[in-house]
């Protein structure tokens, strides 16, 4: 049985459960972790803002912290709003005893709605805490008040330099159809870009992203494969928002279930036939969701309830029609079929880009059935030509 990694998370509570430990708790959760807290402040807030912040005891969240350490153990620790710039140098002291345990920062300063979560002095203290951290997560806003610099590579760069932490530069405070995000390390640049996706339900991007990066590093994953991952868990998270609250609600994680993870995921099976109509017709009365509708190509492709999809090819001129095709998306897709091969699994192709926005490997079991290893990410369920459900609330964001 895979380990479960144990992710010790110090941030604040959002009683409006789209941010803090609420949104921490729910992503290490959803990509398989154990989530353990040591809650830093208490706020009073929803999708409208912030009313009220109650810091807690620096001595009650070091109790906290030692609590969890000395008895179940940690993998890997997410910092979040930190409560004060005392609590921001104890919790520096204690962590940097801790051996080879990856440490993500997120620097939160101010929430979603615009409230201050981190006076000056706190902020100061930052510094303390990236001087322990493996990554700094700063959003733009937040880089250029620890940085002073205009330029957000040149001030990530200098970061690196001062606390020798990588920092990733997160882009979804600019501007632009396209969200980029730069992820800079003392040898290595690795960058990223997606779509913008509409939405104002946005809160707690950053807590999910940095305890997805967490679970990862927790997992053995290298920093840039972490920060993949995670981006695409908050990509889908944002296309499952529940569209709660009259401001800037909360995000879907419930709904992220078989879209990443360490291992190969049943979640697409292919099957075809001759006649479009009826293939559609019936599928949809068995109470499938259908999200793509290509007739002129012979294609429909379904949702179930829980994250599978499942798809119909029609050829009417095909000789053979039962055939069935079952998908394995696996996020190491190259790597693990190049192992696979090596061991001497035949492939009939491997890893290739498909138009549909997949990257597919075809193999066959001994018994003549198709397989395919393959990876789709967020274009699985919400490809660009995804059908809309008028009923559906457009929740769609970065």
């Amino acid at each position: 049985m895979t380990k479960t990694p144990r992710i010790l998370i110090i941030a604040g509570s959002d009683s409006g459960g789209g941010a803090g430990i609420q949104a921490d708790i729910k992503t290490v959760t959803m990509l398989g972790g154990h989530a353990m807290t040591a809650v830093t402040a208490i706020t009073a807030q929803n999708t409208l803002g912030v009313t009220a912040v109650h810091p807690v005891p620096a001595e009650t969240v070091l109790a906290q912290i030692d609590a969890v350490i000395d008895d179940l153990g940690v993998d890997a620790v997410k910092i979040g709003m930190i409560g004060s710039a005392f609590t921001a140098n104890i919790v520096a002291d204690r962590l940097e005893k801790l051996d080879g345990v990856p440490i993500v920062f997120d620097p939160v300063m101010i929430a979603t709605s615009g409230a201050a979560l981190a006076d000056d002095a706190t902020i100061a203290a930052f510094a303390r805490l990236m001087d322990i951290a493996t990554v700094a997560t700063p959003n733009l806003p937040e880089l250029h008040r620890l940085t002073g610099k205009d330029d957000p590579v040149e001030g990530a760069l200098g970061l690196v330099s001062a606390h020798r932490c990588a920092v990733l530069v997160k882009g979804g405070h600019d501007e632009g159809e396209a969200v980029a995000d730069a992820l800079i390390e003392e040898d290595n640049l690795t960058s990223w870009q997606g779509q913008r996706i509409e939405t104002r339900h946005t809160h707690g991007t950053g807590c999910t992203l940095a305890s997805a990066i967490a679970v990862g590093l927790a997992e053995g994953l290298r920093l840039p494969e972490a920060v993949a991952r995670a981006r695409e868990f908050v990509r889908v998270a944002l296309q499952e928002a529940p569209g709660f609250g009259q401001g800037h609600g909360p995000m879907g994680h419930s709904r992220v279930r078989l879209d990443t993870g360490p291992g190969p995921r049943l979640n697409q099976v292919t099957v075809t036939g001759k006649d479009y109509g009826a293939q559609v017709r019936f599928y949809r009365a068995l109470g499938l969701r259908q999200i793509v509708d290509s007739p002129e190509n012979g294609y429909a492709r379904f949702e179930t309830w829980g994250g599978g999809t499942f798809s119909v090819q029609v050829d009417p001129d095909a000789e053979v029609v039962a055939t069935t095709a079952v998908y394995f998306e696996c996020d190491d897709l190259d790597a693990r079929a190049e192992q696979l091969a090596r061991s001497g699994i035949h492939f009939e192709h491997g890893p290739q880009d498909q138009p549909w926005m997949w990257r597919e490997a075809r193999l066959t079991d001994p018994a003549g059935n198709i397989i395919f290893l393959y990876k789709a990410g967020e274009a699985r369920r919400f490809p660009p030509w995804r059908m809309r459900d008028e009923k559906e609330p457009q929740a769609t964001g970065e």
